[in-house]
């Protein structure tokens, strides 16, 4: 089916700011989880494109939701692991390699630098379709 929708407890799980009185408290009471590690796979959108797809199949290929939740995983770096695209995979992997399942403000900051970019050249992609 076409319509997808993520829940808003996922984002509040993304978003939350776990160091904010006021934040914890609205989670407990909408019991909503603490989310902390978001990794995302994009709709191959520029593939899409590149097959020579039609109109109809290039759009089906613009990504909502995972952009969605890259911007959110990046926006709250400070609680958030997020790893945008396939391409952060081994620097996920490094991560836990050499510090376990633990990440500093660092390494999130670094990773969300990345989100944004990923994010930023999926929507050039999509934009230069459009003005084409």
């Amino acid at each position: 089916g076409r319509v997808k929708t993520l829940h808003p407890k996922v984002f509040g799980g993304i978003l939350g700011r776990r160091d904010l009185e006021g934040d914890r408290q609205q989670m407990e009471q909408s019991e909503i989880p603490e989310i902390d590690l978001v990794i995302v796979d994009l709709y191959p959108f520029e593939q899409t494109v590149a097959s020579g797809a039609s109109d109809a199949d290039i759009i089906e290929k613009i990504d909502i939701g995972g952009i969605s939740l890259i911007r959110a995983g990046a926006k709250n770096f400070n609680d958030v692991v997020i790893v945008p695209s396939k391409a952060e995979y081994s620097v996920l992997l490094d991560i836990l390699n050499k510090k376990g399942a633990q990440t500093d403000i660092e390494d999130r900051t670094m990773l969300a630098a990345r989100a944004f970019g990923v994010s930023s050249h999926y929507d050039t992609a999509i934009h230069e379709w459009f003005v084409k």
